[in-house]
């Protein structure tokens, strides 16, 4: 199979809150907009090529998931979300190396920001 792109659906419980929380708290980028305005459906970039759409709605929460974002500065992202109440664990050096913080969205979706430390082996890996 030759996939050309893909993206991960989230069916939230409430769209305007999770909307409110992916748009603005974590500050994605939207790449497209669709249907009614009563029922817009959003797709948001989320680095590298990823893309989330969040529409529809669910009459319970979405379970089975995580999203996983790198970001430059973990530290300084913790220090934005904290006073906004999302953050479920803050900054820490993973056994594996990596620096990890825990957010949860409005549905409790883990929101996992991962920092690759510049001495990692993954900043080196050629493959």
């Amino acid at each position: 199979m030759e996939v050309l792109t893909s993206r991960l659906l989230l069916r939230p419980t409430d769209p305007a809150r999770s909307h409110g929380f992916y748009r603005d708290v974590l500050g994605l980028a939207v790449y497209r907009e669709f249907g009614p305005p009563g029922h817009r459906g959003v797709v948001y970039l989320t680095g590298g090529g990823g893309l989330l759409e969040v529409s529809g709605s669910s009459a319970t929460p979405p379970t089975g998931l995580a999203l996983w974002l790198q970001v430059r500065d973990v530290r300084a992202e913790h220090e934005r979300l904290a006073p906004l109440g999302v953050v479920t664990r803050a900054p820490v050096q993973e056994p594996w190396g990596l620096v990890e913080c825990w957010l949860a969205d409005p549905d409790g979706v883990p929101v996992v920001l991962v920092e690759i430390p510049a001495d990692h082996p993954l900043r080196r890996d050629q493959r």
